[in-house]
C-alpha cells in the first residue's frame, strides 16, 4: 500500500501540482511528468503509481502549471524546462536519490534537465525521437545528450519513434503492438494489462540495477 498526498509548488509560470504516491520504506523518487496531449491519468503514469511503491520507490507524478491552469496546449519547450527545474526542490524534499522521467514530451523536458539538476537516472517513456512521417526532425540529440543512464521504453508501433529507429546502444524495452499512448489492439497477442505489467516490472527492475 501507498500514502498519496498533493503538493501545489508555485514556479515562474505558475503553479505545477505534484501528487505522490509514497512507499512505505522508500529507497529512491521517480518524478515523471505528463506529455503535451494529455495528464498525469496516462495509463502508464497510473501503472507505474501503482505498482512501484510496494518496491520500494516513491512515484511523484508532476503537472506541469499549463495543466493546473486548464490550458490545452503545452507551451514552448523552454517554459516546460523552466517549470521542471523550479519544482525540483520539492522533489527533493524526501531527501532520496531522484530518477528523473517523463512520458513524451514530458520525457524530452528530463533528458534535458536531469544531469544539471542532480538526477540518478531518467526514465522516457514514449520518447518522441521525430514528429509522425518526418524522420528527419530526429530528436535523438536531446536522448544521447542526457549524459546519464537512460531507459526508453518504446511501443513497437509509436509513430513518434518505433524501437528500430532509436541510436544504437539505446537502453530500450519494447511494448510490442503498443502505440504512443501503450494502447494495443484488442486483436494483439499481449492484451492491455500484459502490456502495462511488462512496463511496470521493466522499470522496476531497471530502478533496482541502478543500486542506492
Amino acid at each position: 500500500m501507498s500514502t498519496k498526498t498533493t503538493d501545489t509548488v508555485p514556479t515562474p509560470v505558475g503553479d505545477a501540482r505534484v501528487t505522490w504516491h509514497l512507499a512505505p520504506e522508500p529507497r529512491l523518487v521517480l518524478a515523471v511528468s505528463h506529455g503535451a496531449g494529455g495528464g498525469i491519468e496516462a495509463r502508464d503514469l497510473r501503472a507505474l503509481a501503482a505498482a512501484l511503491p510496494a518496491r520500494g520507490v516513491s512515484v511523484a507524478l508532476v503537472e506541469q502549471p499549463w495543466r493546473v491552469a486548464g490550458k490545452k496546449v503545452a507551451p514552448a519547450p523552454k517554459t516546460l524546462d523552466v517549470a521542471w527545474t523550479a519544482l525540483w526542490p520539492a522533489l527533493e524534499k524526501p531527501g532520496l536519490p531522484i530518477v528523473a522521467g517523463g512520458r513524451s514530451a514530458g520525457a524530452r523536458v528530463a533528458c534535458r534537465t536531469a544531469r544539471g539538476l542532480g538526477a540518478r537516472a531518467v526514465l522516457a517513456l514514449s520518447f518522441p525521437l521525430h514528429p509522425p512521417g518526418r524522420p528527419e526532425k530526429s530528436r535523438a540529440d536531446e536522448l544521447t545528450g542526457a549524459g546519464l543512464p537512460t531507459l526508453v521504453v518504446q511501443g513497437g508501433r509509436d509513430p513518434f519513434g518505433r524501437p528500430e529507429e532509436f541510436p544504437a546502444g539505446t537502453g530500450l524495452v519494447e511494448v510490442p503492438y503498443a502505440d504512443h499512448g501503450f494502447a494495443v489492439p484488442k486483436r494483439a497477442d499481449l492484451g492491455q494489462d500484459a502490456a502495462l505489467t511488462l512496463i511496470t516490472d521493466a522499470v522496476a527492475d531497471w530502478l533496482e540495477g541502478l543500486g542506492g
